[in-house]
Formats: structure tokens, C-alpha cells, sequence
């Protein structure tokens, strides 16, 4: 069974810091793309940021420069680092584990930031 748990969200003021975590289990998670996404009230779930399994990473332009994901294939997890957050950035976020044929979410892990 597969599964994905995130954490590290919560409540941070705008301009702080938080680095969510996203640790995997039950399939082999190295060799698949990890991402991130989320979803603030009322709107659609929207990509953040996305690796391959080689380490390569892509973000949406909105994304770029504040946003970093990494990986650490040897902890099972995948981490998103968010920095200069704005009010605006206050979502549930999502983990992401995709193969070739399906999809996998975890629950979700709040992030609010006030102003």
C-alpha cells in the first residue's frame, strides 16, 4: 500500500520560512517524479513544483525563485523549501508521487501565513 505523509506545514508570518517534508512507503520511491501542488480555498489544486528521478526540477514561472524541492531517495522523502512567503501562499500542499500509470496524494498539510 502506498503511501505519503506530509508535514511541516502551519502558521508563519509573511516574509518567514517554512520547509515542508513528505516521506514515502510501500513502492519503490527513487525512481519516480515527486511533486508538489496545492490548493487554497475555492480554487483549483495548482502545480508548485515537481523532480525527477534524477534530481532534475521544474517549477511554474509564478514559482520560480521562492520555491526549492529536493530529495533524499535514501529517506524515502521529498522536501519543499519556501521562502519570502505571502499571505497568498496560504493553501493546503499537497505531496505527489507519479509513475507511468497512476497517481499517488498524500493528505495534505496546511500552510498559513498571515500579514
Amino acid at each position: 500500500q502506498v503511501q505519503l505523509v506530509e508535514s511541516g506545514g502551519g502558521l508563519v508570518q509573511a516574509g518567514g520560512s517554512l520547509r515542508l517534508s513528505c516521506v514515502g512507503s510501500g513502492i519503490i520511491f527513487s525512481i519516480n517524479t515527486m511533486g508538489w501542488y496545492r490548493q487554497a480555498p475555492g480554487k483549483q489544486r495548482e502545480l508548485v513544483a515537481v523532480i525527477t528521478r534524477s534530481g532534475s526540477t521544474d517549477y511554474p514561472d509564478s514559482k520560480k525563485g521562492r520555491f526549492t524541492i529536493s530529495r533524499d531517495n535514501a529517506k524515502n522523502t521529498v522536501y519543499l523549501q519556501m521562502n519570502s512567503l505571502k499571505p497568498e501562499d496560504t493553501a493546503v500542499y499537497y505531496c505527489n508521487l507519479a509513475t507511468s500509470t497512476t497517481s499517488y496524494w498524500g493528505q495534505g498539510t496546511q500552510v498559513t501565513v498571515s500579514s
